[in-house]
């Protein structure tokens, strides 16, 4: 029976207790505030991440894992006993992180077998699609059948989420598609998706009310889903836009994550939104 690591990055926003229990390694991207650096995840929490935008006067950045990191994992996995690593990366058109796990493997591809998968994803979607390759690596299956099938679910995840402030992803530079968004009053609450794995407007409303619901009618014409998340960035009333979509038919328990540092960065507080894998 083959022994797999499934490793990510940390714009996956998987909460710990997840990656414990599957044994997801996961790299982290580096975020600063000014001439302040942190590693994502290590010594900045979710709940650390948004006190510090809060109180800091710039604006965050991120910057992607080296190489090196990526292949610490490698070497982790490997004196761990494993007989191979698959690693499933946030969307490369979103940053450089794929192209250091890439790098990393092409150092040890010959000693230990790793394979890169773009997932063109990001946050829970990304997250959803590496719980599910770690539940069937903890059941024994070999590297090449968890390259299929992360690549045969990357055209079922899906993101729909609502900005409370559109300042983090103008300044961050990832509006993509959302670029129509800009000069729009304060009193419109943009909804954001994921298409191609860049960011994508999906619609506007002129309440937050009215932008939750939307959020999860989306959900609902994606249904029945195989897994579903609520992601947030410290938002206010996310119990009861959880109950909201409970009655979504799903195949596992709906999971509730805080968004990290990374998406938080572009995403800005206040996000919250939806992640699904179709069934």
């Amino acid at each position: 029976m083959a022994r797999i690591r499934v490793i990510t990055d940390s714009a996956c926003d998987i909460p710990d207790e997840i990656t414990r229990q599957l044994d997801i390694d996961v790299v982290s991207l580096s975020i600063r505030f000014g001439e302040n650096e942190f590693t994502d995840r290590v010594d900045l929490t979710p709940s650390d991440f948004w006190a510090k935008c809060k109180a800091s006067k710039v604006l965050p950045e991120t910057s992607a894992p080296s190489p090196g990191a990526f292949q610490a994992a490698y070497e982790r996995a490997k004196s761990d006993g494993c007989d191979g690593a698959i690693v499933l990366t946030l969307s490369a058109a979103l940053s450089a992180t794929h192209q250091s796990a890439q790098l990393a493997a092409d150092t040890v591809g010959t000693t230990f077998d790793v394979r890169v998968v773009d997932t063109k994803a990001v946050s829970m979607a990304l997250g959803l699609l590496a719980i599910d390759v770690a539940e069937m690596a903890q059941s024994g299956a070999a590297l090449d059948q968890l390259v299929e099938r992360a690549q045969s679910l990357i055209a079922k995840v899906g993101v729909c989420a609502m900005l409370d402030t559109l300042e983090h992803l103008v300044k961050g530079g990832r509006v993509g598609g959302a670029r129509a968004l800009l000069g729009q009053v304060l009193s419109i609450k943009p909804l954001l998706e994921l298409k191609d794995g860049v960011v994508a407007e999906a619609g506007r409303q002129r309440t937050r009310a009215k932008a939750l619901a939307a959020i999860a009618d989306v959900a609902r014409s994606h249904a029945p889903l195989r897994r579903l998340a609520v992601v947030h960035g410290d938002a206010p009333g996310v119990k009861g836009f959880a109950e909201m979509v409970r009655d979504i038919q799903t195949e596992f328990p709906l999971i509730i994550a805080d968004v990290g540092s990374v998406v938080g960065t572009h995403g800005g507080p206040g996000i919250i939104g939806l992640c699904w894998v179709e069934a």
